[in-house]
């Protein structure tokens, strides 16, 4: 998002907990707690957009996310400044056949997704009432440069594919799901803090429309690093079920695993026609993801692979 509000010529102020981060030097950091309203009233004052992309730790969602919510929608109301909100897609619960749009049901079986229903509830509640203009764009899980080992196409697969190794992914393999790339959700949040036409809405940030299983994805990041055939692993879900036992975040994730149990398609159409936010087409962004990884290699990590699914 900060890539995208630069490339606008836009004065970007970025705030996090440490105060630092591998930025131009012409953006202002400033470190604090997002979940006390007197510290986001200040730091927003000026803003005529407040991006939310937070994301706290995964197994104390239900204690700090509404807290962080009600903090940065407070600066956002104070200042009469654009609220854009970054969500993901586990309000809806499970598919059932169906590919995700913007007006299916929030039908969540799972904790977070009751939670993250709630929350997008509450923001348009917010907007609804004229309190605070609010447009609100959800992401699949995520893939692309920096997305690192909380990407399930992250630091499993791209350091495997240019070593020649085994590439280990959650979820079964086979199955279709959607992946939405990072720069294009940098892109998509930056428009809905720009169009006319975002406010009030829900939109789902833009993804390919010919949608790959992961297998497919592993296979071509492999093809692109000269390394086929592809050796691609799905981490036992019986291992998972026991690395929960000791591991909280583990425990946390394992009802999130039905997002992989079937087709989980994600559909952008809505933002591509009516607001012409388009998907970088997957090969490509594949290529400019393997690219990155040759520019920092990372090392690929030994341990029971079990990245925080993309949110926010």
């Amino acid at each position: 998002t900060l890539d995208a509000l630069l490339r606008r010529g836009e004065t970007v102020k970025m705030i996090n907990r440490s105060g630092s981060a591998p930025v131009p030097k012409e953006v202002e950091i400033i470190g604090g707690d997002a979940a006390d309203p007197r510290f986001t009233i200040d730091v927003a004052r000026g803003a005529q957009v407040v991006y939310q992309t937070l994301n706290p730790p995964y197994s104390r969602w239900v204690e700090e996310f509404p807290v962080l919510q009600a903090a940065v929608l407070a600066a956002a109301q104070t200042h009469g400044a654009r609220l854009v909100s970054m969500e993901n897609v586990y309000m809806y619960g499970r598919p059932a056949g169906r590919p995700l749009t913007e007006t299916r049901d929030y039908a969540a079986h799972t904790t977070k997704g009751k939670l993250r229903a709630q929350m997008a509830t509450e923001l348009l509640a917010a907007h609804q009432a004229g309190n605070v203009a609010v447009a609100i764009g959800r992401a699949s899980d995520y893939f692309g440069p920096r997305g690192g080992a909380q990407s399930n196409l992250g630091d499993r697969l791209f350091p495997a594919a240019l070593a020649g190794k085994t590439a280990t992914v959650l979820g079964d393999p086979d199955q279709p799901h959607t992946y939405t790339y990072i720069p294009d959700i940098g892109e998509a949040l930056a428009v809905l803090g720009e169009h006319p036409d975002a406010l009030g809405q829900v939109w789902h940030l833009p993804n390919d429309p010919d949608t790959r299983t992961t297998r497919q994805l592993c296979e071509l990041a492999f093809q692109q690093a000269g390394a086929s055939p592809a050796r691609v692993r799905q981490v036992p879900p019986l291992l998972l079920r026991l690395a929960a036992l000791t591991n909280r975040t583990v425990r946390e994730l394992l009802e999130m695993q039905y997002q992989f149990d079937e087709p989980f398609i994600v559909d952008s159409t809505k933002i591509a026609n009516a607001l012409g936010a388009h998907a970088t087409p997957v090969e490509q962004a594949l290529a400019d993801t393997l690219a990155s990884y040759h520019a920092k290699p990372v090392q690929a990590p030994h341990r029971i692979p079990v990245p925080r699914p993309s949110r926010d």
